[in-house]
């Protein structure tokens, strides 16, 4: 098992306790909130409870309140008839008598046709003698209830007045304090709650409380498209404060539970931020770590290979001057410049090259030639290039080791049995070189992961080349590396895309 394929396991074992985790921490919030959520709910319940049970109070109070009414006006028509009864029929003057003298609550006048005043009851004993009193009170009872009539001797007409009595007034007070009390209290609830009361119409607003924006309801639009939305969340209270008479309380859910709902997506959205820049700055951290072993690496290598390569010059010519076989000196030459043509690319690979303006055709020409003498006769090369040549900003000795390294792998991939296709592109855009094999093939799953440090499929490979090629194309000359196209068991494509200018 390769450095590449245990890091690649780790990660999915990480990435498995990590999401393990995650969703432990996902089902313990979503647990909390509920019992929370529930317990909201149940105290908007109660506070709903508590209203309906309050307006069904404010409502028996006001059907207790019309029938006192009922029963003053009662009271008020009987004694105007003791009154009639009295002028005409004296065969039961006590009972006429007790009538009229049991009314101690109801105020009432008695005036004649001229409208002037000939009786009263029940006022204020201060101020009975008094006309200007009588005559204001006497026109507030004409505003309040029509007159009782009150038909006597020879067609002759009296008119009774009446006015609520005290009691009546003071419960009418108390009833008035209840109702305001009541929507009072559904504005400001303890269940802190966003609340709309409406009359039966739904369209004009009896009370709010500050939890609803005004904004919101400040058009008939608005109004009924916030009502349409407190009204999804739970049905309306309805209110009967008097018969025939209904009200609506619509109300949301509290604040709290509105954002309890949205908690777990900001806890994760927040953990998966700070997962995020944590994993961003340890990719950096591991880069900047892996730049300065390749630089490290390079250098040290370039230094260590330096030594016995100019030893192995100096033999070279010693060898040529005592006369040994040309054709062998030759190829030993070859073979040592070979040497400080890998000398320089570790040298120039461990500090940033210069790029200078070269003829990629000759390149491609040289580095397959020199290929074609060092691998399988069974391995034909096919070399497609443009008639004119092409210029471009390039590191050749950087440049020639990346097209090595793709074409080892393709004579690898074809286990030395195969063609290999080197074709440049010239396009306004960019400069394309593919290089296609008729070997194994890639999976799609490793398009990219071919490219990390220590992939490889090879039994004793490192895992380097191509992570060089990346590096060396896409930081060294701004370009681009990929696997453009690749069939299991019929072969790989890569393209190198290098800037124009």
């Amino acid at each position: 098992m390769n450095i590449y394929t245990k890091k690649q396991r780790w990660k999915l074992v990480l990435a498995g306790i990590a999401f393990i985790i995650v969703l432990a921490s996902w089902w313990y919030t979503r647990s909390v909130i509920e019992r929370i959520k529930d317990e909201e709910k149940q105290k908007v319940q109660l506070w709903a409870t508590a209203v309906q049970k309050k307006a069904k109070l404010v409502k028996f109070t006001n059907e207790l309140f019309e029938k006192i009414k009922t029963e003053e006006l009662k009271k008020a028509e009987l004694y105007a008839e003791a009154t009639r009864q009295l002028s005409t029929d004296f065969q039961n003057p006590d009972f006429v008598l007790k009538v009229l003298s049991e009314n101690t609550t109801v105020p009432v006048i008695l005036t004649n046709e001229e409208d002037k005043i000939t009786a009263s009851r029940n006022l204020d004993s201060l101020k009975e003698r008094d006309q200007e009193y009588l005559r204001a009170q006497l026109e507030i009872m004409k505003k309040t209830y029509p007159p009782v009539v009150i038909n006597y001797y020879k067609n002759k007409k009296a008119f009774l007045y009446h006015k609520d009595s005290k009691v009546f007034t003071d419960i009418q007070l108390v009833f008035d304090s209840l109702t305001k009390s009541f929507i009072d209290e559904v504005a400001v609830n303890t269940a802190a709650v966003p609340v709309i009361y409406t009359d039966s119409t739904k369209k004009i607003i009896l009370e709010k409380n500050n939890k609803i924006d005004s904004a919101a309801i400040s058009t008939a639009e608005k109004l009924q498209a916030t009502l349409d939305n407190l009204s999804s969340q739970n049905e309306p209270i309805e209110i009967v404060l008097k018969e025939g008479d209904k009200n609506y309380i619509f109300y949301a859910e509290s604040e709290i539970l509105t954002q309890l709902r949205l908690y777990p997506y900001v806890q994760f959205g927040v953990i998966g931020l700070f997962l995020l820049i944590a994993y961003i700055l340890f990719s950096t951290a591991r880069k900047a770590e892996q730049d300065q072993v390749w630089v490290g690496m390079s250098k040290e290598t370039a230094h260590q290979l330096g030594t016995p390569l100019s030893s192995l010059m100096a033999w070279n010519e010693h060898l040529r001057g005592i006369g040994v076989d040309e054709n062998i000196v030759d190829e030993m030459q070859r073979d040592v410049k070979r040497l400080h043509t890998i000398t320089e690319r570790f040298s120039k690979i461990g500090s940033q090259p210069t790029l200078t303006t070269e003829n990629v055709n000759e390149i491609l020409k040289d580095s397959l030639e020199y290929l074609k003498s060092r691998t399988s006769k069974n391995v034909h090369y096919h070399l497609d290039i443009p008639e004119q040549n092409i210029q471009v900003q390039l590191c050749v000795p950087l440049f020639e080791w990346v097209i090595e390294n793709l074409c080892k792998n393709a004579v690898d991939a074809m286990d030395g049995k195969g063609e290999i296709f080197v074709t440049l592109k010239d396009v306004p855009e960019a400069l394309y070189i593919d290089i296609r094999d008729t070997g194994k093939g890639i999976a799609k799953t490793k398009f990219k992961t071919v490219f990390e440090p220590g992939f490889t499929t090879k039994q004793r490979g490192w895992g380097l080349g191509l992570s060089l090629c990346k590096r060396i194309i896409e930081n060294y000359h701004e370009g681009k590396i990929f696997v453009q196209d690749s069939e299991v068991n019929k072969g790989t494509t890569f393209r190198i895309e290098l800037p124009r200018g």
